[in-house]
């Protein structure tokens, strides 16, 4: 039995298993989780290199139902609870780890990459390290550094709280069916010293304005948040790191938040 790749759901099933397990190899918990789950795991290029850990205990996400029959036959551990029928951007976590803090791992449908971070970052004091295979153009995005043009919303909101490596690169030819672009896989650490020093909604609004006109001035870009004069308002949002964008999310405090 093979699993059809759905376009719907975005499925490139990875068929190269040097990469799959660099993948899996990723993930370094270091005693700091004992739980991981995997998103998406098709016909289980990464399952079966995941059940071979004794560090953790690995939980299976899947949409596709064709999948999930797929796995209850060919990876008998998981015929319980932990495989889980569901839609990770809605199913809610805590039923699979209640408060105890765990890892994700995963070849990420290309389509939904940026909503499966946002969704991590609703677990940020769970969720210790992501190790996940996506867009090479959207992988180097969230690994960009303040200055550079791939810099971007995500990428300031991701590293408020983690540690951002890129890894390595995969070519479509690694992929059944072939996608049109490259992958790149990164690792995401939570960085517990990293403290955001201001009202995350308030920073993230803040964060967004800016760059929805990232071409223009911060003076410009956030008129509407009535900022007193300072010298942070006459760069542009792809020069600013994470403490500048605090710095101006106080200012906007300062001023009692007009224009939330």
């Amino acid at each position: 039995m093979q699993v059809r790749a759905k376009k719907s759901l975005g499925q490139h099933f990875l068929k190269d298993l040097d990469a799959a397990k660099r993948i899996v190899d990723g993930l370094q918990p270091n005693g700091a989780y004992n739980k991981v789950l995997e998103i998406g795991p098709g016909m289980g290029v990464l399952t079966q290199f995941l059940v071979k850990k004794t560090e953790y205990q690995t939980s299976l996400i899947e949409i596709d139902q064709e999948s999930v029959a797929y796995l209850r036959k060919n990876y008998l551990e998981f015929t319980g609870p932990r495989l889980i029928d569901g839609d990770f951007l809605r199913y809610p976590l805590e039923n699979i780890f209640g408060e105890e803090k765990f890892g994700i791992v995963g070849n990420f449908p290309y389509f939904i990459s940026t909503q499966i971070f946002f969704r991590v970052l609703e677990y940020k004091d769970q969720c210790v390290e992501i190790v996940g295979m996506l867009q090479k153009e959207v992988a180097v995005r969230l690994a960009a550094k303040p200055g550079n043009k791939d810099y971007g919303i995500l990428s300031v909101l991701l590293q408020a709280y983690y540690d951002i490596e890129y890894l390595f690169s995969l070519g479509p030819e690694v992929f059944v069916p072939p996608p049109k672009v490259n992958s790149g896989v990164i690792r995401l650490v939570r960085n517990w010293d990293k403290k955001l020093e201001c009202d995350p909604a308030k920073f993230k609004a803040l964060v967004k304005m800016a760059f929805n006109q990232r071409r223009k001035t911060l003076r410009n870009a956030l008129r509407s948040l009535q900022l007193p004069d300072h010298p942070l308002l006459t760069k542009r949002a792809e020069q600013l790191g994470v403490p500048e964008f605090t710095e101006l999310t106080e200012l906007w405090k300062a001023q009692g938040y007009p224009g939330a």
